[in-house]
């Protein structure tokens, strides 16, 4: 925490993305910063000076240590790594990001299906083994899903169209479910935040009459 806080202080973005932990993710559809060449290119992006200036100036009672999530600035803001110390999450939008976000929406926007384009934000595209879904939230509040054959685009007439998507998370980990309905049929979408090294990003999961038909890992993708 103390050697965090002494590098932002000199501002040192050699140093500083040495101490991150890889992919930084950013909040969809803002790609996830890679690796150290990507994080000096886009430092300032991320590090605005009012965040530069809150990481350098805080306080040892700004910093909690929670259990093994790791020691987090004021009420999560940042997030390091109570062993190696690195940065593992950043939740702050600078103002560049907002705007960024917005210009990165509307794209997405401009190039999906007729059917799909009504949505507040952007949550998951997703690549499983048979299928391309995507999972928007809605005005309402509430999370639609479709999806289409491997093979096919966002451009295209969607197979299936859902609507009523609802969200659970379960623990304190991050992870959650948003689980759709369709007649005699359920489709619900765990992300994995906290899990096994080698899981999935995503597990779906449709059930027909509450017996589970098929089962699928899937990989998140950057747009």
């Amino acid at each position: 925490m103390s050697h965090i806080i002494s590098l932002f202080k000199q501002k040192n973005i050699d140093e500083i993305s040495t101490v991150i932990n890889y992919p930084l993710k950013r909040e969809n559809p803002i790609p996830a910063i890679k690796n150290p060449k990507e994080f000096k290119q886009r430092f300032h992006e991320v590090f605005d000076q009012t965040l530069v200036d809150l990481i350098a100036h805080s306080k040892p009672e700004q910093w909690t240590e929670v259990g093994w999530r790791g020691i987090m600035l004021d009420n999560g803001t940042l997030w390091i790594d109570s062993e190696a110390g690195k940065i593992t999450a950043v939740n702050y939008q600078s103002p560049f990001e907002k705007k960024l976000r917005q210009t990165l929406i509307q794209k997405q926007k401009e190039h999906i299906h007729n059917s799909l384009k009504q949505f507040k934000n952007p949550v998951y595209t997703i690549r499983s083994e048979k299928y391309l879904i995507r999972i928007d939230e809605l005005a309402n509040g509430k999370y639609r899903y479709a999806s289409w054959k491997i093979g096919r685009k966002e451009n295209m007439p969607p197979d299936i169209i859902l609507s009523n998507g609802k969200l659970d998370f379960e623990g304190s980990g991050g992870n959650h479910v948003i689980t759709f309905t369709n007649g005699i049929y359920t489709y619900a979408i765990y992300r994995n935040i906290i899990a096994e090294k080698d899981a999935s990003d995503i597990t779906l999961v449709i059930k027909k009459n509450k017996q589970k038909i098929l089962t699928q890992g899937g990989t998140l993708i950057a747009e």
